[in-house]
């Protein structure tokens, strides 16, 4: 790594949130939505390494079709990316995080991050960054390992090895294996043996490993998405790669593409009061309770009911001798489900 190289965010934007139906649509997506604060997780991830001292100006990787929400989301805040790479159709991960590594120097390290998550210790997020920088710098592909505070069964796990550096107490470990959510036993078992993380999908790697390893593991992906970078439209900071050729890029995560078949792959375990925001669920878990559980927008009537979970925006919403439930009132559409039952929205988005 040259004394040149930065840390440069690589913010993915493409997801469409269907699992927090009916809220979020193809159209505005949950990234874009104020769900946690007055600001969209865009924005709060945008923040978290806007006018940091250790952070180039990032790359976002975004839907064609959001191109005017990035924009107007960017100048809310005063925000300035070096880059707004503009994928003209959904192709996971894998492809997308290659069209960021084309734009950058060949040994910027790339942190790569979802546009929908939110951290609430960022001080705890820095310092695993920085204990991940010399690793990434050296070639390594790292990952940060969510602590996990229970066997949640809607996310893969990382199980972790030895230390990478000579001080354990550095926190860099060798990632042995990715592992598929589990059930509920299995991931118990994980947590009883001390050396399972979750997954977060947050990543540290230089931009010409990783396109080395995509040339090696899928030549394929890299082949379509550097034919789709040649012939790219580039309008000031707006890049649009070509269309058919983006197109014939199959579509695969980082996980399965390359992570889980390389070798030099380490992991920071971080507890950094992460959530992914994945579901209804997800909200009511980070969401501020009342005295009798329930997590609700302000205006709401609550009478004996426990435990609810209310987002009606510009409804009021009254719940009598009630428990458990969700109620999400969006786009003209109310959906009411029980608590738990999270995960099984994005059926009623289709």
């Amino acid at each position: 790594m040259t004394d040149e190289a930065k840390i440069v965010p690589v913010i993915l934007s493409g997801g469409s949130g269907t699992r927090l139906w009916p809220v979020s649509r193809p159209d505005k997506p949950k990234q874009f939505l104020p769900l946690t604060s007055a600001d969209s997780m865009f924005q709060l991830t945008l923040g978290r390494v806007a006018g940091h001292i250790d952070y180039a100006p990032p790359v976002i990787v975004a839907n064609g079709q959001h191109a005017a929400l990035v924009e107007a989301q960017l100048a809310a805040k005063g925000h300035a990316p070096q880059a707004i790479i503009l994928e003209p159709c959904a192709r996971n991960t894998a492809p997308a995080i290659a069209l960021a590594a084309l734009s950058c120097a060949a040994d910027d390290v790339m942190l790569i991050m979802p546009a929908d998550h939110v951290i609430a210790d960022e001080g705890a997020f820095h310092a695993a960054v920085a204990q991940a920088l010399p690793f990434a710098s050296d070639g390594w592909m790292m990952t940060f390992g969510i602590a996990p505070n229970g066997p949640e069964t809607g996310y893969g796990y990382i199980e972790m090895g030895d230390a990478l550096g000579p001080i354990a107490q550095d926190g860099a470990r060798r990632v042995l294996r990715f592992v598929e959510k589990p059930d509920v036993e299995t991931a118990a078992g994980y947590l009883a043996t001390g050396r399972f993380a979750w997954n977060g999908g947050i990543f540290l790697i230089r931009a010409d490993c990783y396109l080395a390893a995509l040339h090696e593991f899928a030549p394929d992906i890299h082949h379509a998405v550097a034919k789709a970078w040649q012939a790219r439209d580039v309008d000031g900071k707006m890049t649009r790669p070509d269309s058919m050729a983006f197109a014939a890029s199959r579509s695969d995560s980082i996980d399965y593409a390359v992570m889980e078949r390389a070798e030099r792959i380490g992991v920071v375990p971080v507890s950094m009061g992460w959530s992914d925001v994945g579901s209804w669920d997800a909200l009511y878990d980070i969401g501020d309770k009342d005295a009798c559980g329930n997590v609700a927008l302000s205006g709401t009537q609550l009478v004996d009911a426990h435990g609810n979970f209310v987002w009606a925006d510009g409804l009021e919403v009254s719940l009598m001798g009630v428990d458990d439930l969700m109620v999400v009132v969006g786009d003209g559409k109310l959906m009411i489900t029980r608590r738990g039952e999270g995960q099984r929205v994005k059926a009623l988005a289709g």
